[in-house]
């Protein structure tokens, strides 16, 4: 985080913190995701949050699993989440679960039980529901709010043991049922599940509920700061009753504003009904909104944790543009980014002064934004090339600096041509462009003194190699999908993918790694997709080089 901007509200209130004493000075938070689905990108803002200040005050965080739904959990969603985690550059201290916390949470509910703070009620979840009012109208108390203790103790060990049936019975705790706050009404601890668990198994067929688990969670592993979304605002008195009145470690709730970025969703339902109807080609297609379908997609952790930076810590809710997510990411690509050649619509350009059969070989810096260019490849040459279509006009307007009968431009690393003419098929499409080279206007050696105003990229007919490229798009056509007030998946973009199944490309994008990122000249950044064999590339693109979308909002 850069030290040069102001302090936000979070980073006033560790640093007030510090400077009184409070917990001995320290600074210890945590992560906790459920895990039933992929991260998406508004949990990178809570990661970055949550590593980000304990490492800038020189203190820890912890990754906690909230796993208290066995139902909807699995061990495949653990393992996601810990390696989105690593890949966006944080360790945490310790990998913990709420159901490391099973046997002492139980333990706390039956000390509130002694303490008359808790019930076990045998309403329905209608009954309950109704009783507990309305915003604006007290609820009413439950006719098994008066049992024992001695009673409420009993059935809570029989609840344990299996004794009842899901929905039968449940955990209340015992508050205030004319509380303004609907959370204090007498809320439910536990519920009956029985339902596997990914990690303890059979073991357990009582679950505690959030509200329950995760301010005690915190409390055991003293936390000192628990961040969470504006959304867990009303549940902070709850948060902190059941600390005081159990007399356990202190841990306090801080909230900020959520991540809300336009032209997506990002709740987990909703993502998780996209991959099981087959929208989208699991959680990491590159569409996804997940940081496994951005890493899939080729955006950096670099870039990701600048996002984060750049929006920084609210206390309001806003909507960020989803310009700006691919504004970080040009920017770290445009830095590291290998430059290469690919032609995606080809046309052949034929150099009718080039000698028949031979072959040049020239260079090429891998990243011109770089001191001394990162190293540099050689790129083949000859006398038959291919060309973007778009790079040739049969009658060119005043301002084209391309290629049309007469014009002159530059191949990139190459020399200039002058076109003399073209050939079209029977339909009347231009198969072929011809043009003649100067050979003294290599680059790097130009003498000729002939100054262009246009460079088009190339490959080598001869020593092309083929790619399959699918170029991405944002998933939904309008900015709130979320919001609009209709079946979201009517809302999706038909235009979000777009497969090219053979571009030419250059001969060094055969040794293409996985994971690094490539400028295709002129046409965006791409990354190699987990799909790709040595025998079959296939690269994604990442991003556009320009905000084609801004253009497009101007339109409008």
């Amino acid at each position: 985080m850069s030290e040069e901007r102001s302090l936000n509200f979070l980073e006033e209130i560790i640093e007030e913190d510090i400077a009184t004493g409070k917990n001995g000075g320290g600074v210890y938070t945590r992560f906790p995701p459920e895990p039933n689905g992929y991260l998406h990108i508004g949990h990178a803002k809570s990661i970055c949050l949550n590593f980000g200040l304990a490492q800038k005050y020189h203190g820890k965080t912890n990754l906690r699993f909230d796993d208290t739904n066995p139902e909807t959990e699995d061990t495949e969603y653990v393992e996601s989440i810990k390696e989105d985690v690593k890949w966006l550059g944080f360790q945490w201290e310790h990998e913990l679960y709420a159901s490391d916390y099973f046997e002492q949470l139980y333990q706390f509910a039956v000390k509130l039980i002694e303490q008359g703070l808790a019930y076990v009620d045998d309403s329905a979840p209608e009954e309950i529901a109704v009783q507990k009012g309305t915003p604006t109208e007290p609820g009413v108390a439950s006719p098994y709010r008066t049992r024992s203790r001695e009673e409420n103790l009993d059935l809570f060990a029989a609840m344990r043991e299996g004794k009842y049936q899901d929905g039968e019975k449940v955990l209340r705790a015992k508050i205030d049922m004319a509380s303004p706050n609907m959370h204090m009404r007498d809320p439910i601890m536990y519920r009956i599940r029985h339902a596997h668990h990914h990690r303890t198994g059979d073991k357990w067929c009582i679950y505690p509920m959030y509200d329950f688990a995760h301010g005690q969670s915190d409390a055991i592993e003293q936390i000192t700061h628990s961040f969470c979304t504006l959304e867990f605002i009303p549940h902070r008195p709850l948060y902190d009753w059941f600390i005081e009145k159990l007399d356990i470690f202190p841990s306090k709730q801080y909230e900020f504003a959520r991540l809300n970025l336009n032209f997506t969703i990002t709740s987990k339902r909703k993502l998780l009904q996209l991959v099981n109807v087959g929208f989208v080609d699991g959680w990491d297609d590159p569409r996804m909104p997940t940081i496994s379908g951005l890493r899939r997609r080729g955006y950096t952790p670099a870039s990701i944790r600048d996002f984060c930076d750049r929006i920084g810590v609210a206390k309001r809710e806003n909507s960020i543009d989803m310009s700006l997510l691919e504004f970080c990411i040009r920017e770290d690509l445009n830095k590291s980014a290998w430059r290469r050649m690919a032609v995606l619509d080809p046309i052949k350009l034929v150099i009718t002064n080039y000698p028949e059969g031979k072959d040049d070989i020239l260079v090429g810096e891998n990243n011109p934004e770089i001191d001394g260019g990162e190293g540099s490849r050689q790129i083949p040459f000859s006398r038959e090339l291919w060309i973007e279509r778009e790079d040739f006009m049969e009658e060119p307007p005043k301002k084209f600096f391309r290629l049309g009968p007469g014009l002159k431009v530059r191949l990139k690393h190459a020399y200039i041509v002058e076109c003399t003419d073209f050939v079209k098929d029977e339909n009347g499409v231009v198969t072929e462009v011809h043009a003649n080279y100067i050979p003294e206007s290599k680059s790097g050696q130009d003498t000729s003194g002939i100054n262009v105003k246009g460079t088009i990229h190339w490959v080598s007919v001869a020593h092309a190699k083929t790619a399959q490229v699918r170029l991405y798009d944002r998933l939904f056509h309008i900015e709130d999908p979320a919001g609009a007030g209709q079946d979201f998946t009517e809302l999706l973009n038909p235009e979000s993918l777009q497969v090219i199944p053979a571009v030419y490309i250059e001969p060094d994008l055969v040794s293409a790694e996985k994971g690094k990122g490539y400028q295709f000249i002129r046409k965006g950044y791409f990354s190699l997709d987990k799909d790709s064999t040595p025998e079959n590339l296939v690269f994604n693109r990442t991003v556009t080089l320009k905000d084609a979308w801004a253009k497009e909002i101007k339109k409008g």
